[in-house]
């Protein structure tokens, strides 16, 4: 009789992938059935006693996750557009149209050797792109997506994002003196002007909106825009909305305004020493920091989750799924396969050349497309925060769209020019647009 190691031994791989993990699967399944019968009532108790809490680490959780699919989104977004600005095909190998390219990216950077160079402090090169890290994805945390959809609803929601995003530049800062290289250096003080001198007409572009509103709540501010299009901020504060894309694009670092890691003067600024995953977090960060800008612009001047039109089809389907019972069990077991069959079999006869197999695939995708397509339908029409986050989303996305062919176009500016424009044209300009605001609410309320 053979021994269980020589029986083991003589197995193929998915044989003793398959020996090895199903006995820890069934021991894991029994250890959670343990663990919810026996501590499953006393942590029932303790959630309902702490609501808040868990709404607070399921939003961070939420927050923190959406991070880097939103950064590859955009990184793919960024190659396909201004590929296709240059008459040039871009990504379009690695999964369909190339969309997993920036995932393989994404993965390459992390994989790289993680290298501190000589000379550097240690502790400050680490905790750097933490910082800037952490810095851009605090302040998703205020940002609301749809009606209820929000990590925290602050009376002063406006000043802690403006708090939590200047944050980044300490990370700069610390990325730029811990390097022992002059470049990054250079790279660090740039980065600590260009803040102080566009943070300041950034804040007082927005100052108008929250004379008009009367809160610094964004949540509040963007129900005060609710109804149709002109009840947007954009037309009642052009000025500041213009003032406020200029010095956002300089804020998030972005071209032209992305003078802290001028490849063709200081090699690549305060991320010259870094390499591996510390490389790959500030570069996370760049990019969700042009959707936070475009989702903040999208909140304070574009209505936010509001549609530019009233929903003319008040239509709500709210089927009663309990009281189907049996019926529903049947449709669920019988329609998809059916469906599936019915999607495949026109494939099949009208083309001799494909294999009944291959028509089922084809099928069974269609049938996911058909579904998932009839479920956004159905979700769309049943209820508001769907509708209003498909609203945000798009929005978000055109003036995510609107920096990424700033990117395709328009050249770097040298770094008096940056200086001197902020000072020179957008702080005035924002104080104008400040003091015609505040006159104009005067004038509107004082009563005759």
């Amino acid at each position: 009789m053979d021994s269980p190691s020589r029986t083991f031994e003589r197995l193929t791989l998915p044989g003793k992938v398959i020996f090895t993990l199903v006995p820890i699967l069934i021991a894991l399944l029994a250890g959670l059935v343990m663990a919810i019968v026996l501590v499953g009532p006393f942590a029932l108790d303790f959630l309902s006693a702490n609501l808040p809490l868990v709404r607070f680490v399921v939003a961070a959780t939420v927050v923190l996750l959406m991070t880097v699919p939103t950064a590859f989104l955009i990184i793919y977004m960024e190659m396909k557009v201004i590929a296709l600005m240059n008459l040039r095909y871009g990504p379009d190998r690695v999964g369909p149209y190339g969309s997993l390219l920036s995932v393989v990216h994404g993965l390459k950077v992390l994989m790289k050797e993680d290298f501190t160079p000589t000379g550097a402090d240690g502790i400050v090169f680490t905790w750097a792109p933490v910082v800037v890290y952490m810095a851009s994805v605090m302040t998703l945390l205020v940002l609301p997506f749809a009606p209820g959809i929000f990590g925290v609803d602050m009376n002063i929601g406006l000043l802690y994002f403006f708090a939590m995003g200047g944050l980044g530049v300490v990370g700069l800062l610390m990325a730029g003196w811990s390097s022992f290289n002059k470049y990054s250096l250079i790279g660090g003080l740039r980065s600590a002007a260009q803040v102080v001198s566009y943070e300041i007409p950034l804040t007082l572009s927005v100052v108008g909106i929250v004379l008009l509103s009367g809160t610094l709540s964004l949540n509040k501010i963007t129900l005060d825009q609710s109804g149709s299009l002109f009840d947007w901020y954009v037309f009642k504060q052009p000025l500041a909305f213009l003032i406020f894309m200029i010095a956002a694009t300089a804020e998030a670092n972005r071209t032209p305004f992305d003078l802290t890691e001028a490849d063709s003067e200081i090699v690549a600024g305060f991320a010259t020493e870094y390499s591996g995953m510390r490389f790959g977090f500030f570069f996370f960060a760049e990019y969700v920091n042009v959707f936070i800008v475009s989702g903040l612009a999208v909140a304070l001047f574009m209505g936010g989750w509001n549609a530019p039109f009233d929903w003319p089809f008040p239509i709500v389907a709210q089927p009663d799924l309990a009281g189907m019972g049996v019926g529903l069990l049947l449709a669920i077991g019988l329609i998809p396969p059916l469906a599936i069959l019915l999607l495949a079999m026109p494939f099949y006869l009208l083309n001799t050349g494909l294999r009944f197999w291959q028509a089922l695939v084809i099928g069974f995708v269609l049938f996911n497309v058909v579904a998932v397509a009839a479920l956004l339908g159905f979700a769309f029409i049943s209820f508001d925060w769907v509708v209003g986050l498909l609203w945000f989303l798009m929005k978000t996305y055109g003036f995510v769209f609107l920096f990424v062919w700033m990117r395709g176009t328009l050249p770097r500016v040298r770094i008096d020019q940056l200086m001197g424009f902020a000072w020179k044209w957008l702080l005035p300009a924002a104080l104008l647009n400040l003091f015609v605001t505040a006159l104009a609410i005067v004038l509107v309320t004082t009563p005759r």
